[in-house]
């Protein structure tokens, strides 16, 4: 009798003992190939990439499927059924693509919910942190060391200023990912009024993006007046390697094409540090709009005096 219940214990002990749960991740790896994700309708998938990115997908699904993108994970959730659909994930910093095929099914009896999904790249060997194609420069690697050992077929200027234009105004899919590019942090509200102080304008900054020791920042420009405005580099005030614009001339205020962008290269620093009166005294009286008006209206200002 004691036998039967020290058994008894014995098998009730180890029903009691703590059982390790590990759960399962769905590992994918990107070799150029669209990666199939199955989603599962009114259950939420997280997908980890460990790189910042954007996701970009079809109008026809947008209602019915729910993105949340935040510190390299995408959170997906759909509201119904969703028949294959591509979606499009973009490196922010290189520019590098990886395309997922999703399809949302109706959730079943009994049902398991699906494990997350890491996305990993196509070497064996790689890290999550280097997950995506084309990306030369981990978040943990010194920047100055991996944009020194980058070598590019355009001078730096170009290849900054083509990449920022693509991330504006083309697709997303169409964007060329550039290794060691990154985007750097910018202040929305920087005081662009030494720009161009001598056209009726309002400046923005929009954007900025680093290669090596080089930064392009874009800026965008709107005109205020009623009247076209032609733009001129020269007219630029600033300590800058390169300036391009968008569109050669401005609309008048109002008007579809009132608005372009001027993309801003500067070398060892950003923009903040190459304005003026960083880079040189700046007389507010002299160089404004309204004392260029004034001016004219005295006789054209001290370049016609006799």
């Amino acid at each position: 009798m004691k036998r039967r219940i020290l058994s008894a214990l014995a098998g009730l002990l180890l029903g009691m003992a703590p059982v390790s749960i590990s759960h399962a991740v769905e590992l994918l790896r990107w070799q150029r190939l669209p990666l199939a994700v199955t989603l599962v309708v009114g259950q939420e998938r997280v997908i980890f990439i460990d790189r910042n990115v954007r996701v970009g997908l079809p109008e026809s699904i947008a209602s019915h499927l729910r993105v949340q993108s935040a510190g390299g994970a995408i959170y997906l959730r759909a509201s119904e059924p969703i028949p294959p659909s591509r979606l499009q994930l973009q490196d922010v910093d290189s520019g590098a693509l990886i395309l997922l095929d999703i399809a949302a099914e109706p959730a079943k009896a009994g049902q398991l919910a699906l494990e997350p999904v890491r996305i990993v790249g196509g070497d064996a060997a790689s890290s999550p942190a280097n997950a995506l194609a084309g990306t030369v420069t981990s978040e943990h690697q010194p920047r100055e060391t991996a944009g020194a050992a980058t070598r590019h077929a355009s001078p730096v200027p170009a290849v900054l200023t083509r990449y920022a234009a693509q991330n504006l105004y083309a697709p997303l899919r169409t964007v060329e990912p550039v290794a060691g590019v990154r985007r750097v942090n910018l202040r929305r509200d920087l005081a662009l009024y030494t720009l161009l102080p001598v056209l009726p304008l309002r400046a923005q900054a929009l954007a900025a993006w680093r290669l090596d020791d080089q930064w392009v920042t874009a800026v965008k420009l709107t005109n205020t007046s009623a009247r076209r405005l032609e733009l001129d580099p020269r007219a630029l005030q600033g300590d800058f390697v390169a300036a391009t614009f968008q569109h050669a001339t401005l609309g008048p205020a109002g008007a579809s094409t009132d608005t372009t962008v001027v993309y801003l290269v500067t070398r060892g620093h950003g923009l903040a540090e190459s304005l003026l009166p960083k880079v040189a005294p700046f007389d507010a009286t002299v160089n404004t709009p309204v004392a260029a008006a004034a001016g004219q209206a005295e006789g054209g200002g001290p370049h016609n005096e006799k």
